[in-house]
């Protein structure tokens, strides 16, 4: 039953459709690639985000996480258990979905290590994301750049509406503030002169890494 489920979330997930090429999300382990007994089978513990943070793209990778959570706690000896790797290269995205993808990391988390990757660019709502992996697994690559900015939105209408559009991005910001500073080096007040000195702030590796964004430079 398990081997049945496991191979239809691979198909869900790495979307084998030739249309929908746009869906970048993967499953995948590398010992798939080794040799290895008939009756021992690979564990899918890897999956990737190279996309933009979107409702339909989030949605597989919290089904992804949530299963691969699942295995681990079926595993009775705590060396069994693989941790999740998570690469990342994206642009950002839905804040909406940020949270909804973040908030499953940090559930999940207590039970399975979480390694998250930084590759080419980590900006937006990928930053707090990279910094949501395991404490001292979280990975960036040398040329990896990062870039925070603040919270966007935008309406038209009335008066009233464009008040309560404001309201709804001032909590949005204060919400996204005070994630990333639990998961980072980074105090409020830093991290508020930091946004208010530019519209998108850039960092490299090593700064990402200063900033407890990273953990280690790859």
């Amino acid at each position: 039953m398990i081997d049945k489920i496991k191979n239809a979330l691979a198909n869900f997930i790495t979307n084998n459709d030739e249309e929908e090429e746009d869906k970048k999300i993967i499953l995948f382990d590398a010992s798939m690639l080794k040799e290895k007994d008939d009756a021992e089978e690979p564990e899918l513990n890897m999956i990737g985000l190279f996309a933009d943070v979107v409702e339909e793209k989030i949605a597989d990778l919290v089904h992804a996480f949530l299963y691969l959570n699942e295995v681990n706690k079926l595993k009775e000896k705590e060396e069994d258990k693989k941790p999740i790797k998570f690469y990342l290269s994206t642009y950002g995205g839905s804040a909406d979905d940020m949270f909804a993808l973040y908030d499953t990391m940090r559930i999940i988390r207590e039970d399975t290590e979480i390694h998250t990757i930084g590759l080419g660019k980590v900006m937006s709502a990928g930053v707090l994301l990279l910094a949501a992996g395991t404490k001292g697994q979280r990975q960036i690559a040398k040329n990896c750049r990062i870039m925070i900015h603040t919270v966007m939105g935008g309406n038209q209408g009335n008066l009233h509406n464009m008040l309560n559009e404001m309201e709804a991005i001032e909590q949005l910001q204060e919400m996204y503030s005070d994630c990333l500073v639990a998961e980072t080096k980074m105090t409020k007040s830093r991290l508020k002169k930091m946004l208010e000195r530019k519209v998108n702030v850039y960092l490299s590796a090593e700064e990402a890494v200063e900033l407890g964004i990273a953990d280690i430079i790859i």
